[in-house]
């Protein structure tokens, strides 16, 4: 049952600690956007069959190479998530191909509705909405779909309409049959991921959600993606102690996110999992999972994080 706005939580355990920080990585998946189909040879050695693994849709990469890649990781024992870039699909029938050949070449049954980088669309979608409305998707075997939220909100987008979009795409959902799951953009600062639960649970949306993380990489190309991303807060969150040189060449994990959002009780908050983007590399995003999955982590006494070991 998820907590209202304003309860806490008891204190949880080192070991309950663990154990929830185990749960949430266990039900993890993860992002790649691989333009060298053969880098996906080597996922097996470093990822779990049967994971999640989401295809972002970069702009200007053609929609065959999404269908390429959601192909390969489906012959590597993966299940594959692709992006679906509503404004960057020219036609109802370019649509219709892709659908296909996601469904008999790599037998994708969920994906991630978006609506694209692009400040004008190619053709008649000009929201991910838009896209899920001609049944399109559906007709091509796609019952599971996830869409997007923003703890953070958008840069270019009032609150207020992000949330009224969301809740047209639950009603729809419901009215279409379709299973609606949550990806989070990602977000360097527990406190604000819990506010937004909690402010998504006081809205009556009961979606589960997969809360959008970065994987370990350096300080600094943390700091580029996040204001790429108007990732505000996220930015504060890093910089709060000062960058200093060092610290721009340390690897940096999601251990203090993480660690916040267990002891906050994201659980309850209807979390089923993170979902790591691997700015600092695929193999060790997935290998830093993994760790946390199997519960090998060493928990910082004074509560701001805790490392995954090797």
């Amino acid at each position: 049952m998820a907590l209202a706005q304003g309860e806490t939580t008891r204190p949880l355990q080192r070991t309950d600690l663990r154990a929830a920080i185990a749960a949430l990585a266990g039900g993890a998946s993860i992002e790649t956007s691989t333009r060298n189909l053969t880098d996906i040879d080597d996922y097996p050695g470093v990822l779990p069959a049967g994971t999640d693994v989401f295809v972002a849709w970069v702009s200007g990469t053609p929609y065959h190479h999404i269908a390429s890649v959601a192909k390969r990781l489906r012959l590597r024992g993966f299940n594959p998530v692709p992006h679906v870039a509503a404004r960057q699909i020219a036609s109802r029938d370019a649509a219709a191909d892709l659908f296909a050949r996601l469904r008999d070449e790599a037998g994708v049954e969920r994906a991630l509705a978006i609506a694209g980088d692009l400040a004008h669309p190619l053709g008649p979608f000009d929201s991910s909405l838009a896209l899920l409305r001609t049944g399109i998707m559906q007709a091509h075997g796609i019952r599971s779909v996830g869409v997007t939220g923003y703890p953070e909100g958008h840069p270019r987008l009032k609150d207020l309409a992000l949330w009224e979009a969301l809740e047209a795409k639950v009603d729809f959902a419901g009215r279409a049959g379709l299973e609606l799951f949550i990806v989070t953009q990602f977000c360097f600062d527990g406190a604000t991921i819990l506010g937004w639960l909690h402010r998504l649970r006081d809205r009556g949306i009961a979606l589960p959600v997969r809360v959008g993380l970065a994987g370990p990489a350096n300080v600094r190309t943390l700091l580029g993606y996040a204001r790429l991303c108007g990732i505000g807060n996220s930015i504060r969150a890093l910089t709060a102690r000062g960058i200093s040189l060092p610290l721009l060449i340390t690897q940096q994990g999601p251990g203090t996110v993480v660690q916040a959002l267990a002891a906050g009780g994201a659980t309850n908050l209807g979390v089923a999992g993170l979902h790591l983007f691997p700015f600092g590399g695929f193999a060790r995003s997935a290998e830093w999972l993994a760790a946390a999955a199997s519960g090998r982590l060493v928990i910082d006494q004074e509560d701001s994080g805790f490392a995954a070991e090797p």
